[in-house]
């Protein structure tokens, strides 16, 4: 009986295992895969310079293309921070400045998925940021941070162009949405240059 009940339980614990595993799988899955058709309506958007979307029923589309070059990292940027978009992908910030335009240039993206690089980047590293209009931008990061979930300061213009990166803090957090944030700043590597560097 003992015995029985053992079996049982550890049957339990394997099952139970098992399921957190395949979700894991899955999440990381399906964001590697909206990636792929996030790609392919980038493309479109370029070549008509109109926003296209990823998936019929898509209610964001895309509006950058985000680079790591020392890490080979490269995500599309969807419009929009809502949760359902970062499921996807990193997500501009509503009122934050657009992708190659002047300003604070707001991303979001999850700490387990799109933004797990943040935790490896470094004062001075560079990220390039591609606009709609096939600008490329360097951005060299200036600070790294851990802020409140409700500081909204980090968003705000500041008189300059920058780009700030945000995802939920401690990267190794059980549970998602805690009351911090880490926050990464990157600053316009040459902002009398801004605009003139194209992809072809």
């Amino acid at each position: 009986m003992k015995r029985r009940a053992l079996v049982a339980a550890a049957a339990v614990f394997a099952t139970l295992g098992i399921a957190t595993a395949a979700r894991g799988a899955y999440i990381y899955a399906k964001a590697e895969l909206a990636q792929l058709l996030i790609h392919r309506a980038w493309v479109a958007a370029m070549a008509t310079g109109e926003p296209a979307r990823p998936w019929p029923w898509a209610d964001t589309y895309p509006v950058g293309r985000l680079g790591f070059p020392d890490h080979r990292v490269e995500l599309f940027v969807l419009e929009g921070g809502s949760g359902r978009t970062l499921a996807f992908g990193p997500g501009h910030v509503s009122g934050t400045a657009e992708p190659g335009k002047h300003g604070n240039v707001g991303i979001a993206g999850h700490r387990d998925t799109h933004f797990r690089f943040l935790a490896d980047l470094k004062k001075g590293d560079l990220l390039l940021l591609e606009s709609r209009e096939g600008d490329l931008i360097d951005y060299v990061v200036s600070s790294l941070e851990i802020v409140d979930k409700n500081d909204g300061s980090i968003l705000r213009d500041h008189g300059d162009d920058r780009l700030t990166l945000v995802t939920c803090y401690p990267f190794d957090a059980i549970q998602p949405g805690g009351p911090q944030r880490y926050a990464v700043t990157a600053l316009r590597a040459d902002p009398a240059a801004a605009g003139t560097r194209r992809v072809e």
